[in-house]
C-alpha cells in the first residue's frame, strides 16, 4: 500500500497515501482498535455540518480569507453529505472528548479543501487547526455535533416513523371498534373490551412516545460551540457562538441557539441523558405493544387467536406450516437493545468531571444507534405486521361468551356475592353466565339481556339500570 508522511505536533507518521486523514487520526487509527465501530454516518454529516457553520462565521468575522473560506466550505459541505465517511476510521471507545475525531475531521477537511486550492494532500495549504479549527475546541464542538445530530436524528427519522406506526395503530383501532373481546388483567380473564379500545391503546401509547421525545427537543437544541476549551470562549470572538447556531439552523431547517451556559453545555449531558430517557420509555412502549399482539395472534388453535399476523416467513424447519410472530420479536429484541443503550449514556451522563464530560463518543453513539434501530423497527412494525393483521372476530366474540368475567355485570342487581357464585358454577361447568343467571336469580330475561350485553360493557356507566332482581 502507497503511503505518505505526515507531522503532527507529536511528530511524523505514516498514513496512506490516498488518505484525507493525517497524523492524528492515524495516532488514534493505532491507539484504539477496540470495536471496529466508527461513529454514526449521521454524527458525521453533523459534524462536517458545524464545521461548515463554523467556516462561514469565521469568514463572516474576517478571521478567515475568503479563499480559503472558500474551499474549506466545500470541504465541509462534502463530509456532511456523506461523500468521505471512510475517511473516519476512529473507534467510538477513543478518548472520552472525542479529541480524535475531531482532528480527523479537521485533517479530511483542510486536505480536501488543500487539494480544492491546487495543493497536494498532506501539504498543509489549508491548516487543521488554524483553519478549519479557528474559534473552535474539541470541547465545544463535540457536544455541539451530539446535539445537533441528535436533533436531525429525532425529527428527520424517529418521530416520523412512530408517528407512522401510531396511524397504523390509529386505523386498526377505528376499524375494530365494533369487536368485543374478552379484556384480561394479570393475564386471566375479565369484562369485556372492544378490540378498537384495545388498539386505541396502543396507538396512545405511541403518540405519548413521540410527546416525550419532541419534549426533550429544546434542550438539544443548545449547543456548546463559542465555549472552546472549558467554557470561557478563549480564542473564540465573542460572537462565534451565537453565529454558528444561526448558520446551523439555517443550514438544517431547524432552530439552533447558543448554549444559555457554556459551563453546562460542556461540563454535563443531561439534556442527552433526558433523551436517551424517552428513547428508553419509547422502546418499553413498542415492546409491550408488541408482546400484546404476539399474545392475540398467538395460537392458531391452540392459543388465543383473536387477530392473525400476516405470514411473512416460515416458522420452524422442522414444524410444517408453523409460522411465527417474527416482526413482534425483532421489535421486542430492539427495545431490549435500547434499554442496554440507554444504561450506557446514564452513565455516560455521570462521567462529566469538572469541566468536561468524558464519555461523549460513547453517548453519541448510543444515542443515535438507538434513535436508528427504534426508527427502523417502528416503519416495519407498522407496515409488515399492524397494516395487514386482521381480526378473528368469532374468536373474540366466543370467549366474551363462556368467560365468567361476564358476571360482573350482575353485581348491581344481584351484588357482589351473588354473581361470584355464578362466575365459580360457569368456571367449574363451562356454562355460559347468561344461562346460569337465569337459573339462580329471580331476573327476568329482559335484564339478563341487559346486563350482559356484551357491548354494553364496554363503555361506562352502571348496568342493569332498569332494576329488579
Amino acid at each position: 500500500m502507497a503511503t505518505r508522511k505526515e507531522k503532527d505536533s507529536m511528530g511524523e507518521m505514516v498514513v496512506p497515501a490516498d488518505a484525507y486523514y493525517g497524523a492524528s487520526t492515524q495516532r488514534a487509527v493505532e491507539n484504539f482498535p477496540v470495536s471496529g465501530w466508527p461513529l454514526p454516518p449521521r454524527f458525521l454529516g453533523a459534524l462536517g455540518l458545524v464545521k461548515l457553520a463554523a467556516c462561514r462565521v469565521n469568514v463572516e468575522l474576517g478571521l478567515l480569507d475568503v479563499k480559503l473560506g472558500g474551499a474549506i466550505e466545500q470541504a465541509a459541505r462534502e463530509v456532511a453529505d456523506g461523500k468521505h465517511d471512510r475517511e473516519f476510521p476512529i473507534d467510538v471507545f477513543q478518548t472520552g472528548s472525542g479529541t480524535s475525531t475531531n482532528m480527523n475531521a479537521n485533517e479530511v477537511i483542510a486536505n480536501r479543501a488543500g487539494e480544492l486550492l491546487g495543493g497536494a494532500r498532506g501539504a498543509k495549504l489549508v491548516h487543521p487547526n488554524d483553519h478549519v479549527n479557528l474559534c473552535q475546541s474539541s470541547n465545544d464542538v463535540i457536544p455541539a455535533v451530539l446535539h445537533v445530530s441528535a436533533v436531525l436524528a429525532f425529527e428527520q427519522d424517529l418521530v416520523p416513523a412512530l408517528k407512522h406506526l401510531q396511524a397504523a395503530l390509529d386505523a386498526k383501532a377505528r376499524a375494530w371498534d365494533g369487536i368485543v373481546k374478552t379484556g384480561r388483567t394479570h393475564l386471566m380473564d375479565a369484562t369485556p373490551i372492544r378490540l378498537g379500545q384495545e388498539f386505541s391503546g396502543y396507538a396512545s401509547q405511541v403518540e405519548h412516545a413521540v410527546e416525550r421525545i419532541e419534549a426533550v427537543l429544546p434542550h438539544l437544541r443548545e449547543l456548546a460551540i463559542g465555549g472552546t476549551a472549558v467554557g470561557t470562549g478563549l480564542n473564540a470572538h465573542p460572537e462565534f457562538g451565537r453565529r454558528v447556531a444561526a448558520q446551523l439552523s439555517a443550514l438544517t431547517g431547524t432552530q439552533f441557539v447558543e448554549a444559555r451556559n457554556h459551563f453546562e453545555a460542556q461540563g454535563a449531558q443531561d439534556g442527552a441523558c433526558w433523551a436517551s430517557g424517552a428513547l428508553n420509555a419509547a422502546a418499553a412502549s413498542l415492546m409491550k405493544i408488541a408482546n400484546d399482539v404476539r399474545l392475540m395472534n398467538s395460537g392458531p388453535r391452540c392459543g388465543l387467536a383473536e387477530v392473525t399476523l400476516p405470514a411473512i416467513q416460515p416458522g420452524s424447519s422442522i414444524m410444517p406450516g408453523k409460522v411465527n410472530p417474527v416482526l413482534c420479536e425483532s421489535v421486542m429484541q430492539v427495545g431490549a437493545h435500547v434499554m442496554g443503550r440507554h444504561v450506557a449514556v446514564t452513565v455516560g451522563a455521570q462521567w462529566g468531571q469538572l469541566e468536561l464530560n468524558t464519555m461523549l463518543p460513547l453517548m453519541a453513539n448510543d444515542l443515535l444507534t438507538s434513535a436508528r434501530l427504534l426508527a427502523n423497527v417502528a416503519r416495519l412494525f407498522a407496515d409488515r405486521a399492524i397494516t395487514g393483521m386482521v381480526a378473528n372476530e368469532a374468536t373474540c366474540a366466543g370467549f366474551v361468551e363462556i368467560s365468567p368475567s361476564m358476571a360482573t355485570a350482575l353485581n348491581p342487581l344481584i351484588g357482589y356475592d351473588k354473581a361470584a357464585e355464578i362466575a365459580k358454577k360457569s368456571f367449574a361447568t363451562r356454562r355460559p353466565v347468561r344461562e346460569l343467571a337465569a337459573e339462580m336469580t329471580t331476573l327476568k330475561p329482559a335484564q339478563i339481556a341487559e346486563a350482559l350485553d356484551p357491548r354494553r360493557q364496554t363503555e361506562p356507566g352502571v348496568t342493569g339500570d332498569s332494576g329488579g332482581g
